[in-house]
This record gives C-alpha cells, structure tokens and sequence, in this order.
C-alpha cells in the first residue's frame, strides 16, 4: 500500500449534490486521509457554463470541456452527477476505457443501460460504483451486492421516493386530498415543478431494476418494470383501507418466483403492523426477504444535498482504498443468469376494489357470482349505507392471477347495476 499519496479526482455537475460532494470532500479531508492513507483532491469540475458562480466551488477549478478530464491521466476518479442519459453515458464509458474509476448518482443510466457500462468497467479492471443511484444516504446497494450476497434473496420491497411518500402521509394523516398534498410537496421543496417521473412511478422504477438486477443476478431494466403511480389514489381510498388495518404507500416490490421475476411499482395496501407502514414523510425505506437472512429493513432519508453527497462520498473512498491495494474492478455486474421477467397480468396480487352499485336486492349476489366465475374470491366484503338509490362496496379479495381480476373488471364494468368501479389497489401479503 502506498502511503500519504494524493488521489486526484474530478467532478460532472455542480448541482445539488455535485456542491455538496465538494463541500463534504473538503470538510472530511483529514478523516479521508486517515480511513485511507491518502488525500483525495478534487481538482476539475465538468460544468455548462463556467462563468456562473457555484458556491464554495473555485472558479479556477470550472472547466466545460470534458476533454480535459478524460485525456488527464493523473485523474483517477471520475464522480459523474450529471444525471440524465446524454451525454453522461458516453463520459462514463469513455472514463472507463480510460481506465478511471467511476463513482456515480445516475439510476437512469444504471436502469437502462448497466450491462453495457458493467462490461466496459470489466474489460479494464475498474469500479464502478453507484450507491447514491437509490435511495440517497441508505446503504442498500453495498448490503444487496457484498452482505447479502449469500442470503439467497426472494423478496425485495421499499418505499424509494419520498415525494409520493410525503404527499400520501399528508392524505393519510390530514385528510388531504391528492392535489392539496402535491401543492404543499411543491411548495416545499419536496417534488419539482414537473412532478411526472415521481407520482406516475418512473422513478420509483428505475431504482427497483437497479435493486433487482442485483438481487437476483439477472439484468432487469427499467422498461421491464411495471409502473404505476399515485395519481388516482383518493381520500376516500386512504379511509377505507385504514378501517380493514392497512396504510396505502407507493411500494416497488420485486420476487423471485418459479416462473421468473416479479418486479413493479404500484400503490398498495401494506398491513399497519407491518414496518414500512410506519415510514413516514420524506423517508425512504428497503424491506428485504431471503432464505438464509430472513427479514431484514433499510430505512433513512432518500434524497437531499447531503445525504445523497455521504453516499457518493462513501464509494469515493471505496475507490480510494482499491486503488492504494490494487484491488479495482473486484467487484462486477454479478448478472450471471438470464431469468424471465414476468409480465405484469401473470403477477398475483390481492386486491381493495371499491364499486358503486344501484341498491337493489341481488345485487351484490350477482357480482360475488361474476368475480367468482372468473376464479377471484372474496375475502372481506362492507357494503356502505345507501345514498340516492346507489351503495358503496368495499370489497378485498384473496391472491388472484391480476389477468383473472382483469377479465373480472371488464364485465363488471358492463352491468347495469354498476355505477361505477371508483378504483382498485392491489393489497399486499
């Protein structure tokens, strides 16, 4: 191990978390060089435009020419927080076959195109990091790819965007309606003014494909994963589920079945016993199943400046250490099986199905007898007091293929004594 060497390093993007990656680089200097017997110094960042001021950022060290960093051979690290896919997918590709160790936020690129960035960091012997990639500051990445490696994984759940986190707390816990609780997100800071990526569950995705590429040892990408968001969630969902015991959160959930993996992001009935029910707010958390381990549950903040920033600055000096012991690239894809990935109508799920029915004798015989035929089975049935003419069913069912339910909904939706289907929620367990 060479000792007191300095490690230099460079920077794409001084946005939100690319300032506080050099703010932290820069406040934990001396404890860098003490958990890795080196100094790490960060001398180019990779901006747009040069002449805009970043805070606590030199100017002398701004360049808008990603030529200087790639043909640097002194540069060993490259710290990619670009996001997006172009052109962070041809700098990290061209660091890698550069032979320079690559440390990286970006769960898109990860989620669509990870194998081929696997191979170009295989072929040369390089890391390449990504912890920040999902769920911020929690440390799920490392345990899912090092700790649990030998835990034969069956199960990976969580609540990985803290957007629709917080707006459903606020629908849960104030009674909000769901545009009410996004304006207050809004507001505060807590979604972006084009929230599309988190409430329809795009987000969401891409992190799951990361989780369960990995979980599985088989390559999922980001187009593979059902999503499915929490725009036409409602209050009068959240109450019900509430009076059968069960919380509606936005879950990415991804299974190893006989048939293949399972892997989808929709809204759902969590059991209020059950531990991510009570991940409120903005937190993030990762529920875990396997053979071996059993349960176990990742939970902390999934975004922000500096939670993002520890994470990243945790595989920078991962980085740090394997370049002192000559150990890069130690760790690779993984991906060495080609299981199918299920589409989403072979899933099984239980489901809450809330109906609006003319109140006439017989008629919630006749819809037992519908769902029935069509092999769903009811669980729990209420039947809200009448109105007009017209009552309410609350109904949820045991596991049923989701094409059966399916196949179920669609003749519903042609009865004459049906008003309306106000909605379904697949329920876990």
């Amino acid at each position: 191990m060479e000792q007191g060497k300095t490690i230099r390093a460079a920077l794409l993007g001084a946005g939100t978390v690319g300032g506080g990656v050099y703010k932290l680089a820069n406040l934990l200097k001396e404890d860098i060089f003490q958990k890795t017997g080196a100094r790490l110094e960060i001398d180019k960042v990779l901006v747009r435009d040069r002449s805009k001021k970043r805070e606590g950022i030199p100017s002398e060290i701004l360049t808008d020419r990603w030529e200087e960093i790639r043909d640097d051979d002194g540069i060993e690290i490259v710290i990619e927080l670009m996001g997006g896919i172009h052109p962070a997918l041809d700098y990290i590709q061209e660091a890698l076959h550069c032979g320079k160790q690559v440390v990286t936020a970006n769960k898109d690129l990860l989620a669509q195109y990870g194998a081929q960035l696997f191979e170009a960091a295989q072929e040369r012997h390089c890391d390449l990091h990504f912890e920040a990639s999902v769920a911020g500051a929690i440390p799920i990445i490392r345990p899912l790819r090092q700790s649990l490696a030998a835990a034969e994984l069956t199960e990976v759940m969580g609540i990985v965007n803290g957007t629709t986190n917080y707006i459903l707390t606020k629908m849960s816990e104030e009674g909000m309606g769901y545009g009410e609780a996004l304006k207050l997100a809004t507001r505060l800071g807590y979604a972006e003014s084009d929230p599309t990526a988190d409430v329809e569950g795009y987000d969401a995705g891409r992190k799951l494909a990361i989780m369960a590429s990995i979980a599985f040892n088989s390559r999922v990408t980001f187009p593979q994963v059902y999503t499915e968001g929490i725009t036409k969630i409602t209050a009068e969902d959240i109450r019900y589920a509430k009076e059968f015991g069960y919380v509606v959160k936005l879950i990415g959930m991804t299974r190893l079945t006989d048939e293949g993996i399972e892997v989808k992001v929709h809204p759902m009935l969590i059991p209020d016993q059950h531990p991510l029910a009570s991940v409120r707010d903005s937190f993030n958390a990762v529920f875990v199943h396997g053979k071996a381990c059993d349960d176990a549950m990742f939970m902390g903040r999934g975004a922000g400046e500096m939670p993002t920033a520890s994470a990243v600055m945790g595989d920078v000096i991962d980085c740090m250490r394997n370049l002192l012991h000559g150990s890069c690239g130690k760790i690779g894809c993984g991906c060495y099986l080609n299981l199918p990935v299920k589409p989403i109508e072979e899933t099984v799920s239980r489901f809450f199905l809330r109906i609006q029915v003319t109140d006439r004798p017989g008629a919630l015989a006749n819809i037992a007898g519908i769902l029935g035929n069509n092999g769903v089975s009811i669980e729990q049935v209420v039947q809200k007091k009448s109105h007009n003419g017209v009552a309410e069913l609350v109904i949820i069912t045991d596991n049923v293929r989701e094409r059966y339910f399916n196949d179920a909904l669609r003749i519903l939706e042609g009865m004459s004594v049906i008003q309306e289907i106000s909605g379904y929620i697949r329920v876990y367990g």
